[in-house]
């Protein structure tokens, strides 16, 4: 599907499918929020700069729930990084002294559309017929 490669809300850019998706999904306990956003900002910067990393949108919502998407270009980048020597330091502390629940899922992107206000022509390829499309879902 030509044309569908999209800018990710917070880092980066995927290509036009098919590539890989690690979700993220958090509890915060709302202690020691400083050193979160530390190490947080921490893996960022490496997760930015590791080998099959392509983009990453992430978002917190009330109540500590938080999520991050990372889009990877395939299966074994995203279990080199779960095996990274900081990120192993990461999950422990998060587990340790950040974290009520947290759950990852894996799986791989066949198809991606969206839309933006300021592109003079949004890729609505993957949407079926008649379909309107709705961004925030």
């Amino acid at each position: 599907m030509g044309g569908s490669s999209l800018p990710a809300l917070g880092w980066g850019k995927t290509p036009d499918p098919s590539y890989y998706v690690a979700i993220f999904t958090s509890n915060h306990s709302g202690k020691d929020v400083k050193g979160f956003a530390a190490i947080a900002e921490r893996l960022v910067e490496l997760v930015r700069k590791h080998s099959g990393f392509l983009a990453m949108d992430s978002v917190e919502g009330a109540g500590g729930v938080g999520i991050v998407v990372a889009y990877w270009k395939n299966e074994d980048s995203i279990r080199k990084w779960k095996q990274h020597l900081e990120h192993m330091e990461a999950q422990s502390l998060g587990r340790q002294r950040w974290l009520r629940s947290y759950q990852v899922r894996v799986g791989r992107v066949e198809r991606a559309y969206g839309f933006d206000v300021e592109s003079s022509a949004a890729d609505n390829t993957g949407a079926p017929d008649g379909a309107i499309i709705v961004p925030w879902l």
